[in-house]
């Protein structure tokens, strides 16, 4: 690859790193496996880079998101069944208790946590056009070129999700 292409490759895609991580840390349920994948992903776009046509803003967003969940279900398919039913625990893989700081502790919001809960409890096609959608601002159109799935199918299922949404939400105040 010419420097040139290189550092074309590193305006245009290297500001979008943390959405990808963001989706694939929601895809994958795990910090470890996340990094993984977007840096397979990164190497998946360096390489076919040559065949992007975007420009240097949204669309280039757009297409790494495309290639990470592209990468979160090939890695998926080539893993056991098994190994997918495991439960997300929220308490072990998360940042924050990494840190452990009385008062990082204090700053986590319920809310917060309910919501992490209600997100990790949707199934992943309604999770992927929710954090899409509401994380990283992506428009439908967007969402459907990374999900390869109609317009009206991402209207439907941002629609049901918020609607799981608010139904665990609310089961969540009764608690």
């Amino acid at each position: 690859m010419e420097a040139s292409e290189l550092e074309r490759f590193e305006a245009v895609v290297l500001p979008h790193l943390d959405a990808a991580y963001t989706l694939a840390r929601y895809l994958t349920r795990n910090a470890h496996d996340a990094e993984d994948i977007v840096q397979d992903a990164c190497l998946r776009a360096l390489k076919h880079f040559a065949g992007f046509r975007g420009e240097e803003g949204t669309s280039a967003r757009a297409w790494l998101l495309a290639i990470v969940r592209n990468t979160v279900y090939s890695s998926r398919r080539r893993q056991r069944p098994e190994a997918l039913a495991t439960e997300f625990d929220e308490m072990q893989h998360s940042d924050a208790v990494a840190d452990d700081h009385p008062e990082t502790a204090l700053l986590r919001s319920t809310a917060k946590e309910a919501l992490g809960r209600a997100l990790e409890r949707l199934s992943p096609e309604f999770r992927e056009v929710i954090v899409l959608r509401e994380l990283q601002g992506l428009s439908y159109k967007e969402i459907s070129d990374v999900a390869r799935v109609p317009v009206g199918t991402v209207m439907s299922r941002l629609s049901r999700a918020r609607t799981r949404l608010q139904q665990a939400l609310g089961g969540e105040e009764e608690r």
